[in-house]
């Protein structure tokens, strides 16, 4: 019997699609502290498929091929992700000291989390946050 997800995923992953997906893995390594989790890469070793994880949370990625084209290249934004994170203040100096763009500083949500923005390289926002509010 196989299981449905299988072991060390979530039930939901965001895919989030990169034109140079290897350059990406380590950008967002480096940046957001992102554990590289699988490669697959095509006969000229372009990375097609990719996985990262952080704790509990997969990111998958990849290249849909030379049509593609990134948030940045289209200059607007395509979509979002919301990571929890414990050190937010070290993280965003992390992300900024990688060179990531800081769209938001980080400060405190109404909803009772303290949050900051960044942009990675090809566009995609990410915004990273800790919870501060008694649950």
């Amino acid at each position: 019997m196989t299981n449905n997800p299988p072991a060390g995923y979530p039930r939901i992953s965001p895919y989030l699609n990169y034109e140079d997906a290897g350059a990406m893995l380590e950008w967002l390594t480096r940046a957001f502290g992102l554990v590289e989790r699988q490669r697959l890469c095509d006969a000229e070793g372009k990375v097609r498929h990719a996985e990262m994880g952080l704790a509990e949370g997969v990111v998958m990625m990849g290249c849909p091929g030379a049509e593609f084209r990134n948030p940045k290249r289209l200059g607007q934004v395509t979509q979002s992700l919301y990571v929890y994170i414990d050190d937010l203040e070290a993280h965003c100096a992390r992300a900024r000291e990688a060179g990531a763009e800081i769209i938001e500083e980080p400060g405190l949500q109404p909803y009772g989390d303290l949050r900051y923005g960044a942009r990675d390289p090809e566009g995609h926002h990410w915004y990273f946050a800790s919870r501060v509010a008694p649950d």
